[in-house]
């Protein structure tokens, strides 16, 4: 595919000896985000018995998916992250600032159904934080919220920004406690097309 995002991402090994993705979407419930550049490191995307390699258009999207920094390449946005999600989060089991380990858990019992399927929920759109991914009723395509407007997104980038309604509710993709940690004030990283759609907004 010619699409190329921001970040790279890992579930744990996804493919077979012939590079082929297996049924299974995830292995492990250590579910990152990477950096496409990091020291002096090449590595193939599907290695044999290794974990096989993820792109994401963005953070924003990467978090929608129930993703979260890397806790070595993006030590400091991991770090930032999540002493935001614990202070959002209050009622989580652990302490005040949760290990990897322990934050990957409470991701991970938010970002799959009984059936394997995506986790989503029903919530007001007045009430969500920039960042965050929803579907609209009846819209299938997913838009990422952003000040006034709601953009949608494609593996190549946002390609149109929809006025964001004044009320109703919308299908959230992105996990709720990361709902939480972006109104917290953490800043997902978007795609250059974000910014260009919202440039060529008229004022408000």
């Amino acid at each position: 595919m010619p699409a190329r995002g921001l970040l790279m991402g890992n579930r744990g090994c996804l493919h077979d000896e012939n590079r082929r993705l297996n049924v299974a979407r995830w292995r492990s419930a250590l579910w990152i985000t990477c950096s496409l550049v990091w020291k002096d490191w090449r590595r193939d995307v599907m290695p044999p018995g290794r974990w096989t390699a993820l792109f994401f258009l963005d953070e924003a999207t990467a978090l929608a998916a129930g993703h979260r920094p890397c806790a070595e390449c993006q030590r400091p946005r991991f770090e930032h992250f999540r002493a935001l999600w614990a202070a959002a989060n209050p009622r989580w089991v652990g302490g005040p600032c949760p290990a990897a380990p322990a934050l990957d858990a409470a991701l991970h019992a938010e970002r799959l159904t009984a059936d394997g399927s995506q986790r989503t929920y029903a919530a007001a759109l007045a009430g969500l934080p920039d960042g965050v991914f929803v579907r609209l009723p009846g819209d299938p395509p997913a838009y990422l919220v952003l000040g006034q407007a709601l953009l949608h997104w494609t593996p190549f980038g946002y390609d149109q920004a929809l006025a964001r309604p004044a009320g109703g509710r919308v299908q959230v993709l992105t996990p709720r406690s990361v709902v939480k940690t972006l109104a917290a004030g953490y800043t997902a990283e978007l795609h250059p097309s974000a910014g260009a759609l919202l440039a060529g907004l008229p004022p408000a």
